[in-house]
């Protein structure tokens, strides 16, 4: 009676490599990914800890600069921590590198920081609401345990823990000795193996346990046998190995002749290439912690070499339908070599400076019908804001928070004293400063992220900042002070409220992937959209640093407003400088694919 294979819940990825060979990745779960995150938190709890350790010993003698500083290393921490790791560590956070797990693009291909990047900031709305209800029911349920930052970015989680290669077997070094033929059938051999190759994991009750059973398993064909389970066990295996290494081995075993044809072959092919794996796990191993440029130039064609060996090893095991551990061994080989050599290695200072001033730019540039729609998204409201409150100033006091109705207030008299709307010592600005940076970040963050529900949280932020603007606006020019809060606003606002702006207009890019994606899949137009996106989020982070340093510095300064004018019309110079860079880079790619096109055709007639 045949026994029915028991059920196999693991989800999987199949990708087909440049080298015509099916990767097979056993997609994470959602316990080994929740673990992985709380080991992360811990990791930057006691990162958190030790920051404050030491710029409290450092706030003694740099009191103005140390609390400033504290915040912005600790926020770049907080929102940083998974895209620096995932993306400059080949998909993986110290948690994911403990539970064996990693990033990869769906395409198999290691994750590029820009996608580790928005699939991280897509956080903010996994998170919600907390502890993370949607992303866990979304990996929990999605056929490829996707949360919304993965389907954004393109990604998936997969298991990535290393089949350990096992050691040469001491007394075995050359393959051309005669040894004679093996004596255990493949069943026996294969189970053998496994034990040998695992035993070292093993808890050493569990091991003697498993060694003694198996030692009984063969006691009847080995009488004289080492009084030691595992010693009879590693001598039977390091000799049966020998066997099937020789020249007798594919001529199977005397008891079990029948069993000779595919799955002998490719049992000796395992014996044989354990070595030659053993040397690239290594080699894979050193790229992935160290990169490829770590290797001299006779070491990187043997790598390339190898993994094309491994590859074709692969292929040749599938065809003789070796043992599922065997194949298991070669598709991480495989998987850790491809990951190795298609990953991307150009995070260089260049690189980094061409995308923040030259790609992020002109993705505002290619995006800017979505920043009118986000600008009008905002401007509106701001208009309705201020006529409700003009027509009905009493309402002021049931729509404003109380700090406005009291600044307000405060108003005139700040104005007799010869002071502005905010005016701090010079010594508490850099807080200030660090303080404004990271919490506009911050709201652009989520802005950018309600994008994800539709378009809808964009869009929510931009009208409830919008209205706010345009009611506070319309209190202060009640009661005579509407100069009085603009002369603040000035010097910061060109590049705050645009900066905003972008960051709802990538939003809007996400919501219209989902609700309109044209010819393409919902899944490949969130990719696309969210590769533009991330880079609007890049020209955003530039802009918001820029104006808290001039809000921190200058708006609560006792400067004037000419010298705040002054700063506005300096940083509105640098914004349109700063488009018109990514707008030249846009169009020199235009004519760079357009040469291409031309030169194509003609290339190919020729040829």
């Amino acid at each position: 009676m045949a026994t029915r294979a028991p059920l196999d819940f693991r989800q999987h990825l199949e990708v087909e490599t440049p080298e015509h060979v099916v990767l097979d990745y056993e997609i994470a779960g959602l316990g080994s990914r929740a673990l992985a995150a709380i080991i992360d938190t811990l990791i930057l709890i006691g990162w958190s800890m030790a920051l404050l350790v030491v710029f409290a010993l450092l706030s003694f003698q740099f009191e103005d600069w140390a609390g400033a500083i504290f915040t912005l290393v600790y926020f770049a921490s907080l929102w940083g921590y998974f895209a620096f790791f995932e993306g400059l560590r080949n998909g993986q956070t110290p948690g994911k590198r403990r539970l064996g797990i990693r990033v990869v693009r769906d395409t198999g291909h290691p994750v590029t920081f820009g996608s580790a990047a928005v699939r991280n900031l897509i956080r903010a709305a996994d998170f919600l609401p907390p502890p993370y209800l949607i992303g866990g029911i979304l990996v929990a349920l999605h056929p490829r345990a996707k949360r919304l930052g993965d389907l954004v970015a393109g990604t998936v989680v997969v298991r990535d823990r290393p089949t350990e290669v096992a050691d040469q077997p001491a007394g075995i070094s050359d393959a051309s000795v005669e040894v004679g033929v093996p004596e255990l059938g493949d069943d026996e051999f294969r189970l053998l193996r496994e034990f040998s190759e695992r035993a070292s994991a093993l808890a050493p009750e569990v091991r003697q346990r498993l060694a003694t059973r198996l030692a009984e398993k063969f006691a009847d064909h080995y009488p004289n046998r080492a009084a030691s389970p595992e010693s009879f066990l590693a001598d039977l295996y390091r000799d049966e190995l020998a066997r099937r290494r020789g020249r007798f081995g594919a001529r199977g075993e005397p008891r079990a002749t029948e069993r000779r044809g595919q799955a002998t072959v490719a049992e000796r092919m395992a014996a044989r290439k354990t070595e030659r794996w053993q040397t690239f796990q290594s080699m894979a191993d050193r790229a992935a912690r160290e990169g490829l440029d770590s290797f001299n130039a006779r070491e990187l064609p043997d790598f390339a070499a190898r993994y094309r060996e491994v590859a074709a090893d692969l292929a040749r095991a599938r065809t003789y339908r070796a043992d599922s551990s065997t194949l298991a061994r070669l598709e991480r080989l495989v998987v850790s070599g491809h990951n190795a050599l298609y990953r991307d290695e150009r995070n260089s200072i260049n690189r980094i400076w061409q995308v923040v001033m030259r790609e992020c730019p002109a993705a505002v540039v290619q995006a800017r019908r979505y920043v009118l729609i986000a600008f009008l998204a905002f401007a509106v409201p701001a208009v309705a804001g201020f006529l409700l409150l003009k027509e009905r100033p009493a309402l002021a006091d049931e729509l404003l928070p109380d700090v406005m109705l009291e600044r307000a207030q405060a108003g005139a008299s700040r104005i007799g004293q010869g002071k502005g709307y905010v005016e701090v010592e010079a010594r508490q600005r850099p807080m200030i400063a660090s303080s404004i940076i990271t919490n506009n970040i911050t709201v652009a963050f989520y802005c950018f992220a309600g994008g994800i529900f539709a378009g809808v949280g964009s869009l929510v932020l931009l009208a409830y900042n919008g209205l706010s603007i345009g009611a506070i606006s319309a209190h202060f020019a009640n009661v005579g002070l509407l100069g009085y809060l603009w002369s603040f606003i000035v010097g910061h606002g060109v590049l705050e409220l645009f900066a905003i702006w972008v960051a709802g207009a990538a939003g809007f890019l996400l919501g219209r992937a989902l609700i309109a994606p044209g010819d393409l899949t919902r899944a490949d137009a969130l990719v696309l959209n969210g590769r533009l996106a991330v880079r609007m989020i890049g020209a955003v982070i530039v802009l918001l640093m820029i104006a808290g340093t001039i809000e921190g510095f200058v708006s609560t300064s006792e400067g004037g407003v000419a010298l705040r004018v002054g700063v506005s019309t300096v940083s509105a110079l640098f914004l349109l400088l700063y488009l018109a860079n990514g707008a030249l880079w846009l169009r020199s790619q235009g004519r760079r694919a357009a040469e291409l096109g031309t030169i194509r055709p003609a290339e190919s007639s020729a040829s």
